[in-house]
């Protein structure tokens, strides 16, 4: 039994939603294939996302030259503040972890003999043992 356009705008006023019919198998199949496909990345192109920058990097303006390795860098590729401007970021230095600081402090220590300033010259002579070497405090 249908219902008449004055039944419909009265429902429709009411906030119920006419009922609606269900589509065809061929519909039906229709969809699913659309919805695999856009699963599978086909359908419409999607814009690709922005990849994130290292720290401290930015993209060049214009194009220059790395003042490290003096290779050109082109317009858009990425850069980094090396030690006389902007540059390649593979010019960079290596940042030193705090053990590896650590221990290029006290190698400069050592070769630079400051370790070794507070021992006094071995007073040994050769063929006599220590206790005879010193005098007797």
């Amino acid at each position: 039994m249908g219902q008449t356009p004055a039944q419909k705008a009265a429902k429709a006023a009411s906030g119920q939603q006419p009922k609606r019919k269900r589509p065809g198998k061929a519909q039906r199949e229709a969809i699913k294939r659309a919805q695999a496909a856009k699963k599978a990345g086909g359908g419409r192109p999607t814009a690709k996302k922005a990849v994130p920058l290292p720290r401290g990097s930015l993209r060049a303006a214009y194009p220059g030259t790395c003042p490290v390795c003096l290779k050109d860098y082109g317009k858009g590729d990425v850069i980094t503040k090396v030690a006389d401007g902007w540059g390649q970021p593979a010019c960079t230095p290596r940042r030193l972890s705090a053990a590896e600081r650590e221990f290029a402090r006290n190698e400069a220590r050592i070769e630079s003999g400051e370790t070794y300033r507070a021992q006094k010259p071995s007073d040994w002579r050769l063929g006599s043992s220590p206790s005879s070497s010193r005098p007797a405090r």
